[in-house]
Protein backbone atom coordinates (compact mmCIF):
# COMPACT_ATOMS: atom_id res chain seq x y z
CA UNK A 1 0.00 0.00 0.00
CA UNK A 2 1.21 3.32 -1.11
CA UNK A 3 2.51 5.43 1.71
CA UNK A 4 -0.29 8.29 1.22
CA UNK A 5 -2.49 5.47 1.72
CA UNK A 6 -1.00 4.71 4.54
CA UNK A 7 -1.38 7.70 6.23
CA UNK A 8 -4.88 8.38 5.24
CA UNK A 9 -5.58 5.11 6.98
CA UNK A 10 -3.42 6.41 9.81
CA UNK A 11 -5.87 9.69 9.38
CA UNK A 12 -8.73 8.09 9.94
CA UNK A 13 -8.09 5.50 12.46
CA UNK A 14 -6.84 9.16 15.05
CA UNK A 15 -9.94 10.70 13.60
CA UNK A 16 -12.67 7.89 14.84
CA UNK A 17 -10.38 7.63 17.85
CA UNK A 18 -10.49 11.18 19.52
CA UNK A 19 -14.28 11.07 18.02
CA UNK A 20 -15.20 10.28 21.55
CA UNK A 21 -13.17 12.89 23.22
CA UNK A 22 -15.50 15.17 21.37
CA UNK A 23 -18.88 13.61 21.79
CA UNK A 24 -17.56 14.99 25.92
CA UNK A 25 -17.00 17.97 24.88
CA UNK A 26 -19.84 18.07 22.73
CA UNK A 27 -22.52 17.25 25.74
CA UNK A 28 -21.07 19.87 28.36
CA UNK A 29 -23.66 21.57 26.43
CA UNK A 30 -25.90 19.71 24.92
CA UNK A 31 -28.13 17.08 25.76
CA UNK A 32 -27.55 13.40 24.16
CA UNK A 33 -30.33 13.58 21.93
CA UNK A 34 -30.01 17.14 20.64
CA UNK A 35 -26.51 17.15 20.05
CA UNK A 36 -27.21 13.90 17.88
CA UNK A 37 -29.82 16.18 15.54
CA UNK A 38 -27.47 18.56 15.19
CA UNK A 39 -24.74 16.57 14.37
CA UNK A 40 -26.97 15.05 11.40
CA UNK A 41 -28.32 18.11 10.33
CA UNK A 42 -24.49 19.46 10.40
CA UNK A 43 -23.70 15.69 8.14
CA UNK A 44 -26.33 16.70 5.74
CA UNK A 45 -26.77 20.29 4.92
CA UNK A 46 -25.61 21.87 2.70
CA UNK A 47 -23.66 18.41 1.48
CA UNK A 48 -27.34 17.15 0.37
CA UNK A 49 -27.24 19.76 -2.00
CA UNK A 50 -24.37 18.21 -3.83
CA UNK A 51 -24.73 14.91 -3.58
CA UNK A 52 -26.78 12.42 -5.59
CA UNK A 53 -28.98 9.98 -3.56
CA UNK A 54 -27.73 6.13 -3.12
CA UNK A 55 -28.95 3.32 -5.44
CA UNK A 56 -30.66 1.44 -3.13
CA UNK A 57 -34.27 0.91 -2.10
CA UNK A 58 -35.41 4.09 0.43
CA UNK A 59 -36.45 0.75 2.36
CA UNK A 60 -32.24 0.08 2.95
CA UNK A 61 -31.76 3.69 3.42
CA UNK A 62 -34.47 4.14 5.92
CA UNK A 63 -33.38 1.12 8.26
CA UNK A 64 -29.88 2.01 7.45
CA UNK A 65 -30.79 6.09 8.86
CA UNK A 66 -32.61 4.33 11.71
CA UNK A 67 -30.16 1.85 12.83
CA UNK A 68 -26.61 3.53 12.65
CA UNK A 69 -27.38 6.70 12.42
CA UNK A 70 -30.07 6.84 14.86
CA UNK A 71 -29.81 4.06 16.83
CA UNK A 72 -26.31 4.00 17.14
CA UNK A 73 -25.62 7.42 17.41
CA UNK A 74 -28.78 8.02 20.46
CA UNK A 75 -27.17 5.12 22.61
CA UNK A 76 -23.60 5.89 22.62
CA UNK A 77 -24.65 9.50 23.27
CA UNK A 78 -27.00 8.80 25.85
CA UNK A 79 -23.80 6.12 27.44
CA UNK A 80 -21.55 8.69 27.38
CA UNK A 81 -23.89 11.15 29.17
CA UNK A 82 -24.66 9.21 31.88
CA UNK A 83 -21.05 8.34 32.92
CA UNK A 84 -19.58 6.18 30.97
CA UNK A 85 -15.95 6.66 29.91
CA UNK A 86 -14.85 8.03 26.72
CA UNK A 87 -11.95 5.56 26.46
CA UNK A 88 -14.00 2.32 27.78
CA UNK A 89 -16.99 3.13 25.23
CA UNK A 90 -14.12 3.07 22.21
CA UNK A 91 -13.49 -0.14 23.08
CA UNK A 92 -17.10 -1.82 24.08
CA UNK A 93 -18.95 -0.16 20.75
CA UNK A 94 -16.25 -2.52 18.91
CA UNK A 95 -18.41 -5.52 20.16
CA UNK A 96 -20.74 -4.87 17.09
CA UNK A 97 -18.25 -7.36 15.04
CA UNK A 98 -19.68 -9.63 17.05
CA UNK A 99 -23.35 -8.91 16.80
CA UNK A 100 -23.02 -8.26 12.81
CA UNK A 101 -21.19 -11.98 12.76
CA UNK A 102 -24.44 -13.52 14.88
CA UNK A 103 -27.12 -11.62 12.93
CA UNK A 104 -25.31 -12.24 9.40
CA UNK A 105 -25.79 -15.80 10.50
CA UNK A 106 -29.17 -15.03 11.56
CA UNK A 107 -30.29 -13.61 8.36
CA UNK A 108 -28.10 -14.31 5.78
CA UNK A 109 -27.12 -17.37 6.80
CA UNK A 110 -23.68 -17.00 6.98
CA UNK A 111 -21.75 -20.13 8.73
CA UNK A 112 -20.29 -19.01 12.38
CA UNK A 113 -16.40 -20.03 12.28
CA UNK A 114 -15.09 -21.43 15.82
CA UNK A 115 -13.07 -18.75 15.89
CA UNK A 116 -15.73 -16.47 16.16
CA UNK A 117 -17.34 -18.41 19.24
CA UNK A 118 -13.42 -18.57 20.62
CA UNK A 119 -13.13 -14.83 20.17
CA UNK A 120 -16.70 -13.94 21.56
CA UNK A 121 -16.28 -15.86 24.69
CA UNK A 122 -12.86 -14.29 25.37
CA UNK A 123 -14.59 -10.59 24.83
CA UNK A 124 -17.02 -11.71 27.67
CA UNK A 125 -14.28 -13.24 29.72
CA UNK A 126 -12.73 -9.41 29.32
CA UNK A 127 -16.13 -7.48 29.68
CA UNK A 128 -16.39 -9.78 33.29
CA UNK A 129 -12.78 -8.55 34.03
CA UNK A 130 -13.89 -4.76 33.54
CA UNK A 131 -17.01 -5.24 35.90
CA UNK A 132 -15.09 -7.51 38.47
CA UNK A 133 -13.61 -4.25 40.46
CA UNK A 134 -15.08 -0.93 38.70
CA UNK A 135 -15.29 1.28 41.80
CA UNK A 136 -11.56 0.74 41.94
CA UNK A 137 -10.98 2.65 38.73
CA UNK A 138 -13.51 5.07 36.91
CA UNK A 139 -16.82 3.89 37.44
CA UNK A 140 -19.03 2.41 34.77
CA UNK A 141 -22.90 3.33 35.15
CA UNK A 142 -24.76 -0.17 34.28
CA UNK A 143 -27.45 1.70 32.20
CA UNK A 144 -24.33 3.25 30.17
CA UNK A 145 -23.45 -0.04 29.61
CA UNK A 146 -26.58 -1.17 28.51
CA UNK A 147 -26.69 2.00 25.90
CA UNK A 148 -23.34 0.83 24.61
CA UNK A 149 -24.48 -1.85 24.19
CA UNK A 150 -27.46 -1.10 22.45
CA UNK A 151 -24.92 1.16 20.47
CA UNK A 152 -22.94 -1.51 19.24
CA UNK A 153 -26.22 -3.02 18.26
CA UNK A 154 -27.52 -1.08 15.94
CA UNK A 155 -24.37 -0.38 14.50
CA UNK A 156 -24.43 -3.68 13.59
CA UNK A 157 -27.87 -4.10 12.59
CA UNK A 158 -26.62 -1.08 9.73
CA UNK A 159 -23.76 -3.37 8.27
CA UNK A 160 -25.97 -5.97 7.68
CA UNK A 161 -27.93 -3.19 5.48
CA UNK A 162 -24.92 -2.41 3.99
CA UNK A 163 -24.28 -5.80 3.33
CA UNK A 164 -27.36 -6.17 1.37
CA UNK A 165 -26.74 -2.75 -0.26
CA UNK A 166 -23.42 -4.16 -2.23
CA UNK A 167 -20.88 -1.67 -3.84
CA UNK A 168 -22.90 1.50 -2.50
CA UNK A 169 -21.70 5.06 -2.30
CA UNK A 170 -20.68 5.31 1.63
CA UNK A 171 -20.66 8.98 0.98
CA UNK A 172 -23.79 9.21 -0.32
CA UNK A 173 -25.33 7.00 1.83
CA UNK A 174 -23.80 8.86 5.12
CA UNK A 175 -24.87 11.96 3.84
CA UNK A 176 -28.81 10.81 2.99
CA UNK A 177 -28.95 8.68 5.42
CA UNK A 178 -28.17 10.89 7.81
CA UNK A 179 -31.78 12.83 6.85
CA UNK A 180 -33.44 9.72 8.15
CA UNK A 181 -32.76 10.51 12.08
CA UNK A 182 -32.80 14.01 12.34
CA UNK A 183 -36.66 14.20 12.90
CA UNK A 184 -36.90 11.34 15.53
CA UNK A 185 -33.36 12.82 17.15
CA UNK A 186 -35.55 16.14 17.65
CA UNK A 187 -38.43 14.52 18.78
CA UNK A 188 -36.93 12.10 21.14
CA UNK A 189 -34.96 15.06 22.74
CA UNK A 190 -38.28 17.54 23.32
CA UNK A 191 -40.01 14.47 24.82
CA UNK A 192 -37.33 13.09 26.75
CA UNK A 193 -35.10 16.17 27.70
CA UNK A 194 -37.52 18.84 27.50
CA UNK A 195 -38.56 21.58 24.68
CA UNK A 196 -36.97 24.31 27.83
CA UNK A 197 -33.64 22.70 27.66
CA UNK A 198 -33.08 22.35 23.96
CA UNK A 199 -33.91 26.37 23.78
CA UNK A 200 -31.82 26.68 26.81
CA UNK A 201 -29.08 24.69 25.22
CA UNK A 202 -28.74 25.98 21.89
CA UNK A 203 -28.91 29.70 23.56
CA UNK A 204 -25.79 29.25 26.00
CA UNK A 205 -24.17 26.89 23.20
CA UNK A 206 -20.03 28.12 23.73
CA UNK A 207 -17.68 27.80 20.97
CA UNK A 208 -16.04 24.33 22.22
CA UNK A 209 -19.20 22.92 21.88
CA UNK A 210 -20.11 23.87 18.87
CA UNK A 211 -16.70 23.10 17.40
CA UNK A 212 -17.34 19.37 18.59
CA UNK A 213 -20.30 19.34 16.31
CA UNK A 214 -18.42 20.61 13.61
CA UNK A 215 -15.47 17.77 14.27
CA UNK A 216 -18.16 15.03 14.71
CA UNK A 217 -20.64 16.05 11.35
CA UNK A 218 -17.22 16.89 9.33
CA UNK A 219 -14.38 15.16 10.62
CA UNK A 220 -15.60 11.97 12.16
CA UNK A 221 -18.24 11.08 9.69
CA UNK A 222 -17.52 12.87 6.06
CA UNK A 223 -13.63 13.21 6.42
CA UNK A 224 -13.68 9.44 8.60
CA UNK A 225 -16.22 7.95 5.99
CA UNK A 226 -15.18 9.20 2.56
CA UNK A 227 -11.20 8.39 3.46
CA UNK A 228 -12.22 4.88 4.76
CA UNK A 229 -14.68 4.48 1.77
CA UNK A 230 -11.29 5.31 -0.82
CA UNK A 231 -9.23 2.54 0.83
CA UNK A 232 -11.46 -0.19 1.10
CA UNK A 233 -12.45 0.89 -2.83
CA UNK A 234 -8.28 0.73 -3.19
CA UNK A 235 -7.07 -2.28 -1.29
CA UNK A 236 -7.86 -5.76 -0.17
CA UNK A 237 -10.88 -5.74 2.93
CA UNK A 238 -8.09 -8.09 4.88
CA UNK A 239 -5.81 -5.04 5.06
CA UNK A 240 -7.71 -2.71 5.70
CA UNK A 241 -10.46 -3.32 8.29
CA UNK A 242 -8.16 -4.55 11.15
CA UNK A 243 -6.90 -1.32 11.09
CA UNK A 244 -10.08 -0.50 13.34
CA UNK A 245 -8.60 -2.34 15.77
CA UNK A 246 -6.26 0.78 16.60
CA UNK A 247 -9.20 2.99 16.86
CA UNK A 248 -10.22 2.17 20.62
CA UNK A 249 -6.46 2.65 21.05
CA UNK A 250 -6.85 6.06 20.73
CA UNK A 251 -9.55 6.47 21.91
CA UNK A 252 -8.41 4.79 25.67
CA UNK A 253 -4.66 7.14 25.24
CA UNK A 254 -6.70 9.98 24.40
CA UNK A 255 -9.07 9.58 27.21
CA UNK A 256 -6.38 8.93 29.57
CA UNK A 257 -4.78 12.25 28.15
CA UNK A 258 -7.32 14.81 27.72
CA UNK A 259 -9.90 13.55 29.81
CA UNK A 260 -7.80 12.47 32.73
CA UNK A 261 -9.64 9.30 32.70
CA UNK A 262 -8.38 6.53 35.45
CA UNK A 263 -9.32 3.36 34.64
CA UNK A 264 -7.68 0.29 37.74
CA UNK A 265 -5.54 -2.44 36.41
CA UNK A 266 -8.39 -4.90 36.40
CA UNK A 267 -10.00 -2.81 33.93
CA UNK A 268 -7.43 -2.09 31.81
CA UNK A 269 -6.59 -6.28 31.95
CA UNK A 270 -10.05 -6.46 30.93
CA UNK A 271 -9.81 -4.18 27.91
CA UNK A 272 -6.53 -5.90 26.96
CA UNK A 273 -9.01 -8.88 27.08
CA UNK A 274 -11.98 -7.89 24.78
CA UNK A 275 -9.07 -6.55 22.21
CA UNK A 276 -7.36 -10.39 22.34
CA UNK A 277 -10.91 -11.01 21.20
CA UNK A 278 -11.59 -8.56 18.67
CA UNK A 279 -7.83 -10.07 17.02
CA UNK A 280 -9.00 -13.46 16.97
CA UNK A 281 -12.19 -12.74 15.86
CA UNK A 282 -10.30 -10.82 12.66
CA UNK A 283 -7.14 -12.72 12.68
CA UNK A 284 -8.74 -16.27 13.54
CA UNK A 285 -8.11 -17.81 10.06
CA UNK A 286 -5.24 -16.83 9.68
CA UNK A 287 -3.71 -17.43 13.01
CA UNK A 288 -5.07 -21.28 12.65
CA UNK A 289 -3.08 -21.34 9.55
CA UNK A 290 -0.23 -20.39 10.99
CA UNK A 291 -0.53 -22.86 14.23
CA UNK A 292 -1.09 -25.84 12.11
CA UNK A 293 1.47 -24.69 9.13
CA UNK A 294 3.89 -25.89 11.71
Amino acid sequence: MPLIDWLFALLVILVWGVNFIAIKFGLVDFPPLLLGALRFMAVVFPAIFFIKRPNIPFKLLLVYGLTISFGQFAFLFTSLAVGMPAGLASLLLQVQAFFTVLLAALVQHEKIRPHNLLAIGISLLGLFIINANASAGHPIPLLGLVFIFLAAFSWSTGNIVIKQAKNVNMLSLVVWGGTIPIIPFLLSSWIFEGGDIMVASLQSATFTSIAAIMYLAYGATLVGYVLWGRLLSKHPVGLIAPLTLLVPVIGLLSATWVLDEKLSTLQWLGGTVVMLGLIINIFGPRLRKLVFAH
